[in-house]
C-alpha cells in the first residue's frame, strides 16, 4: 500500500506517519510539503491514500484536494487540518475528500480512518 502525507510541518507529518506505522507497517510511506509536491507526487505514484492539510504554502489542500480529484475521481483523500470550522469540512467533503479529522490524530484515530473512511 502506498501513502502520501502532506503537511508543510515536519512535526504534523511526523505524528501522522507515527500512527500510520501503528496501523499500516508496511505501507510505503511518501511525503510532501505542499499542495504542489502532492499533486506530482500522486501523479507519479498513485497512492492508494492521501493524509492532506489544508493550510501550506505554494499550493494550499484545498487546491490540492481539488487537482488530485482531476486526476482520479475514486483518490482516497484524508483531510488532517487544525481548520476545524464545518464550513471547511462541509467545504472538503463537496470537493471529494472522503472524511476530515482535526489536527493531531492518533493511533486510534487512524484505525477508525482504515476502518470506516477508506475503500481499501
Amino acid at each position: 500500500m502506498k501513502i502520501l502525507v502532506v503537511d508543510d510541518s515536519k512535526i504534523a507529518r511526523m505524528g501522522v506517519i507515527k500512527s500510520l506505522k501503528d496501523v499500516q507497517p508496511k505501507a510505503e510511506l511518501f511525503q510532501a510539503t505542499n499542495g504542489h509536491e502532492a499533486v506530482e507526487i500522486f501523479k507519479k505514484e498513485r497512492p492508494d491514500v492521501v493524509f492532506l492539510d489544508l493550510t501550506m504554502p505554494v499550493m494550499d489542500g484545498y487546491e490540492a484536494l481539488k487537482k488530485i480529484i482531476e486526476i482520479d475521481k475514486e483518490a482516497q483523500i484524508i483531510i488532517v487540518s487544525a481548520d476545524i470550522q464545518s464550513e471547511a469540512k462541509h467545504r472538503v467533503l463537496v470537493a471529494g475528500a472522503k472524511n476530515m479529522y482535526p489536527k493531531p490524530i492518533n493511533g486510534e484515530i487512524m484505525m477508525r480512518i482504515f476502518e470506516q473512511d477508506l475503500l481499501l
